[in-house]
Formats: C-alpha cells, sequence, structure tokens
C-alpha cells in the first residue's frame, strides 16, 4: 500500500479535529460542573436546584458516551482508510462480479451495512441505559427492533435505485457527470421533503388531528393573522419512545403539516403551544427553510465539483489507503472525510442558524405574548434536561440554537 503527503494531511486534520471535540467536551464539562450548585438566576422561579442538577448530569452522561463514540469513530475511520479496510471490501466485491455498477452498489451498499452494525451498541446504549438512567426512554425492545428493520428496509427501497443513478451518471456522463448527479440529489432531496409528511413518517408514527378544540381555535386564528396555509395540525405519538417534546413543521408547497409531541402538548398551556407555533411560522415567513435548501444545495454542488477534481487524482486515493481507483471508492472516501475537513466552518453555520432564531422569536413575540414564549421555552429546556449553562465555544461548534440565558435575555429585551 502506497502513502503519499496527503496521507500527512489527513492525519493531521484528524487529529486536530479528534483533539478539538475532546478539548471541546472538556470545556463543556467543567461549565457544567461550576453551576451545578446553583441555578442561574433569571431561571431560579421556574427550575428548581433538583432539576438543574439532573440537566447537568445528563449533559455529563451524554459527553462521557460521546467521548468513547469520537475515539471509536476515528479509529472506523482510520480502519477503513489507511488500515486498508475499503481495499478488502473492495477487492471481495472485484471477486464477485466484473460490472463495475453493480460491484460499485454491492460495495456501497455492504459498508453502509456494516457502518450501522458497528453504530449499533452506541445505539442500544444510548437508548436502554442513558436515557432509560434519566427517565426519558419509552421505547421497548420490540420497537427498537421493528423501528431498526424498517430503517433498513427504507434504505434499502429508496437508497439502491439512488445509488444505482449516482453511479451510472458518474460513469456515463463524461467530465462534467457531477452537475447531473447534483440535479438528481437535488431532485430526489424535494421529493423526500415533500413525500415525508404524508408517506414516510407515518412508517414511524401515527399522527391525529388535534381534538384540543380550544387550542385549535387559537391556532387558526394565529395562522390566519401570519398568513399561513397547512395541510393540518397533527399530534405525534412521540411518548412512543421518548419523553423528550418537540415541535416541528414537514413538508413543501402546499402538502405542509404542523406537528406536536403529544409529549409536548401535556406540559405545556393552550398560549404557550401558540408561542411556540408562531416561533416556527416566524421561521416561514422569514423564508428559513428555503435558505437554507437552498445553502445545502449549493454546498453539495460545490463538494460534487470537488469530487469531480479529486476522482482523476491518484494521490487521493493513494493518500487514503485505497489501490484502485473507482467511482464507488473516490464516492466513499469523500464522504467518510469531509467531516474531518468540513468541521472548522461549524461555528459560520450555527452563527447563521441562531440569527434565523433570534427572526423567530422576534416574529413570535409580535404576533403572540413574547412571555408565553419565554415560559414554554423554560419549561423544554427543564423538561428536556437541558443545560442552562453551556460552554460558550462548545455551545459555538455543537449548537444551532442560541443558549438558553442568551435567548430569553434577548426576547426580554425585544420590547415586546
Amino acid at each position: 500500500m502506497e502513502f503519499n503527503l496527503f496521507t500527512l494531511v489527513f492525519l493531521i486534520a484528524t487529529l486536530s479535529y479528534v483533539v478539538t471535540l475532546l478539548w471541546l467536551n472538556v470545556r463543556q464539562d467543567k461549565a457544567v460542573i461550576k453551576s451545578y450548585e446553583q441555578v442561574p438566576s433569571e431561571f431560579s422561579k421556574k427550575i428548581t436546584l433538583k432539576e438543574h442538577q439532573k440537566a447537568a448530569e445528563y449533559t455529563q452522561a451524554k459527553l462521557t458516551v460521546n467521548h468513547f463514540e469520537v475515539m471509536f469513530s476515528t479509529v472506523v475511520l482510520l480502519a477503513w482508510t489507511i488500515g486498508g479496510g475499503m481495499n478488502w471490501l473492495d477487492s471481495i466485491w472485484q471477486g464477485l462480479t466484473d460490472n463495475i455498477l453493480y460491484l460499485g452498489i454491492g460495495f456501497i451498499i455492504s459498508l453502509m451495512i456494516i457502518g450501522s452494525l458497528i453504530d449499533l451498541p452506541f445505539s442500544i446504549y444510548r437508548t436502554f441505559v442513558l436515557e432509560q438512567r434519566f427517565g426519558f426512554n419509552k421505547t421497548d425492545s420490540k420497537t427498537f427492533v421493528v423501528d431498526l428493520f424498517k430503517e433498513i428496509s427504507l434504505t434499502l427501497v429508496i437508497g439502491l435505485p439512488l445509488i444505482y443513478a449516482v453511479l451510472y451518471l458518474m460513469g456515463e456522463m463524461g467530465e462534467y457527470w457531477w452537475l447531473y448527479v447534483w440535479l438528481v440529489l437535488t431532485s430526489f432531496s424535494l421529493l423526500m421533503f415533500w413525500l415525508y409528511p404524508t408517506y414516510i413518517a407515518p412508517i414511524f408514527n401515527k399522527f391525529k388531528p388535534l381534538d384540543n378544540a380550544e387550542l385549535k381555535v387559537k391556532i387558526d386564528n394565529l395562522l390566519e393573522r401570519t398568513g399561513f396555509k397547512s395541510d393540518g395540525v397533527f399530534v405525534m405519538d412521540g411518548s412512543k419512545r421518548s419523553s423528550h417534546g418537540n415541535a416541528y413543521f414537514t413538508g413543501i408547497g402546499k402538502n405542509k403539516r404542523i406537528v406536536f409531541f403529544d409529549t409536548l402538548l401535556e406540559g405545556m398551556d393552550d398560549q404557550e403551544v401558540e408561542a411556540i407555533l408562531a416561533h416556527e411560522l416566524g421561521h416561514f415567513h422569514h423564508k428559513h427553510i428555503r435558505k437554507h435548501m437552498i445553502n445545502s444545495f449549493a454546498i453539495t454542488l460545490a463538494g460534487l465539483a470537488l469530487l469531480g477534481y479529486l476522482i482523476n487524482q491518484p494521490w487521493f486515493f493513494h493518500g487514503l489507503g485505497v489501490n484502485t481507483m473507482s467511482n464507488h471508492t473516490a464516492l466513499i472516501l469523500f464522504t467518510l472525510t469531509m467531516p474531518v475537513f468540513s468541521f472548522f466552518i461549524a461555528p459560520i453555520s450555527n452563527y447563521l442558524s441562531r440569527k434565523h432564531e433570534f427572526e423567530a422569536d422576534a416574529f413570535a413575540a409580535k404576533h403572540t405574548n413574547a412571555d408565553d414564549l419565554v415560559s414554554s421555552l423554560v419549561k423544554l429546556y427543564r423538561d428536556n434536561a437541558a443545560t442552562l449553562t453551556p460552554d460558550k465555544i462548545y455551545s459555538a461548534f455543537h449548537d444551532s440554537h442560541p443558549s438558553a440565558s442568551i435567548r430569553i435575555a434577548h426576547l426580554k429585551s425585544s420590547g415586546h
């Protein structure tokens, strides 16, 4: 196996990535410990010390698991690349078929299956040990296994045709194959976004129309005031798997749904639910979803164009431990290694995301009572055991939403 200068670049980037992740975890752990004995003053009337300490312990437990995941996933990454894992898997498929397209599909699917099996113990631990310990897990073993089967089946049904299309275009469309692949991936993303509410989400959860008449009236009035049209307001049986609460919008065009977790509705007053919904409507009013999608498509295009260059460079393959240059190994090498190189721009995307959250909060404060939004946010932080005192640098890299104190201070100072 032949290594080169790019091998050194990759190893330095990987080391920097791992060290930074672990350093950020240590900072977050210290920030949580520092405030363990006292609830921040702005939350002291609504969150007890016991609830605050539960959030701290939950955060620390997740950090401990993440420590192991970071180190283990790095070993797996190195094993697949310079450790020769991809070479080994590729050689097996080369012995099974001469058809380069079928070889590529078999290689990618088998790698995905192996990856899922490697991640399975962590998933089991997070669900049945970590979440169970803090009283959040509602998933039984049967539901877990059935979900796993559904995910694998869905991945094969949707993934196989997509992988076939991508590899076919890479092999047949010449120098600018990446442009055709981008068009296919963009169309696929839009289709999935449209199909998800009606056809995919119900595979995993049950959705029923909101049956709270008074809340329904409030929501209908809010939708009318803000000029928003949806395919309906639904309640999802989130309590089937977890006691965490949430709400979200999904879909595009006329096929849009407003979805509340049943766990969220249980702990909120009607006016607080209305305020949460107004915040989500703010994202649509400011076209945040559209902007995010455009940014995502632009980044995908840039990434594919870069891959279009790398796919012809022997040093790219050899530097990452792959002997035989091919479309499928290039695609996987790029997918595996990009997170290592792109991690350090995460604070930029998170900054933009937090800016969008402030804009959505301002919209909610304009169309509902800002105090109701503050009250609902505090309940969400409390019920989900979210830390109130994250480390600023950790948060910059990991959090797409502003921290609790900053967000609530911003709402209170907005003058609404």
